[in-house]
């Protein structure tokens, strides 16, 4: 530089002899420089390298390269020009105590962005897999994250000078005593890894707990919401629901219908006969429903009883009612057809005269 000045007949001795906390002005200059060609470069990365990769990662068909990309651009602006600003400081002479805070500061964002990082990779994992098991991949990413993020704090603390094993022993004994502490609050956040693992139930199932009965809506970290039939939300707490019995109906291969109906007295026997033939007929015609057992059972009061039971494979509540309106109004109308009267409730008084 003093050479290209010299050529103009410019004296610029005196001025590079001059210093700035400590670095001469012409290292300073150098430095300067090397600030802008590391800003302007990353810049150029961003606006058209990157725009490039994102065009050509659009046209194929994985989506990993996509979530690369994505991952690049998700990375602050504020951290690359701290970056910038990293690497042209440490090409000048600082003081001790500066270029601490400066390590500090740099350490703490690169975990921060390689958290971000790290945390956005996990979500991608998981959104491309089994939505079967996302109550448990739920779990597992809570972990995960809770995982990552303090060991990247522990990492800061470490790079700041302090004592990690003085810190994670203390930690350790705060622990139990928080645990005594709070001994409800973890119990339900135990039940939560309890729900997400072993998965009695997932989001969407419908399930009865005692006299309650609705849809999961969201598994938390101390309660289940639930909502009811009648609409409104139930909370109940994770620990509650690892220690009652649930019904998942959620997980039914099929339903099975019962019900009975009585004829009069006064039916032949030849119709007697024929009406569990008719009742199979109807049933195993319905699509979906399946005939289990059709029989004359009783002798009751005023009626000839029979007792009839089917299976629907379908877990749809709806759909099984449907069916079952469909085999009742045509067992009304094959009876009609056949001219057997259904019984209702009757009393025959007979009286003699003394």
């Amino acid at each position: 530089m003093e050479n290209f000045f010299s050529f103009f007949g410019i004296d610029v001795q005196p001025l590079l002899e001059k210093t700035f906390l400590g670095n001469p002005i012409e290292k300073l200059f150098w430095a300067l420089l090397v600030f802008l060609s590391i800003f302007v470069g990353i810049k150029i990365f961003k606006k058209f390298i990157l725009k490039k990769f994102e065009n050509f990662a659009a046209k194929t068909e994985t989506k990993l390269d996509n979530h690369v990309i994505k991952i690049l651009e998700e990375i602050s602006e504020f951290f690359y020009i701290f970056l910038a600003f990293f690497i042209t400081f440490k090409t000048l002479n600082l003081n001790q105590e500066f270029e601490k805070i400066l390590d500090a500061i740099c350490i703490f964002l690169a975990i921060f962005e390689i958290g971000k990082v790290v945390n956005s990779v996990i979500n991608f994992v998981f959104e491309n897999t089994n939505k079967k098991n996302a109550t448990t991949f739920a779990g597992i990413k809570l972990i995960l994250r809770i995982g990552i993020w303090s060991l990247g704090f522990l990492l800061i603390l470490s790079n700041l000078g302090f004592d990690i094993s003085a810190l994670v022993a203390s930690m350790g004994i705060g622990g139990i005593a928080v645990a005594l502490a709070a001994q409800n609050i973890l119990g339900d956040l135990f039940a939560s890894f309890t729900i997400y693992f072993d998965k009695p139930f997932k989001v969407g199932d419908y399930i009865v707990i005692g006299n309650d009965k609705g849809i999961v809506k969201k598994i938390g970290l101390k309660t289940t919401r639930i909502e009811t039939l009648l609409g409104n939300e139930l909370v109940v707490s994770n620990k509650e629901l690892t220690e009652i019995r649930v019904q998942n109906f959620k997980r039914m291969r099929r339903r099975r219908g019962d019900f009975s109906f009585g004829v009069t007295y006064d039916t032949p026997i030849k119709k007697l006969k024929k009406i569990p033939e008719i009742v199979k007929n109807i049933i195993n015609n319905e699509e979906h429903a399946e005939l289990l057992r059709a029989h004359f059972s009783v002798f009751g009061d005023s009626s000839l009883n029979f007792d009839i039971a089917f299976y629907v494979d379908t877990q749809d509540y709806d759909v099984f009612m449907d069916i079952q309106q469909n085999i009742n109004l045509k067992i009304l109308e094959a009876f009609e057809k056949e001219k057997i009267e259904m019984a209702f409730p009757t009393r025959t008084v007979y009286m003699q005269k003394t």
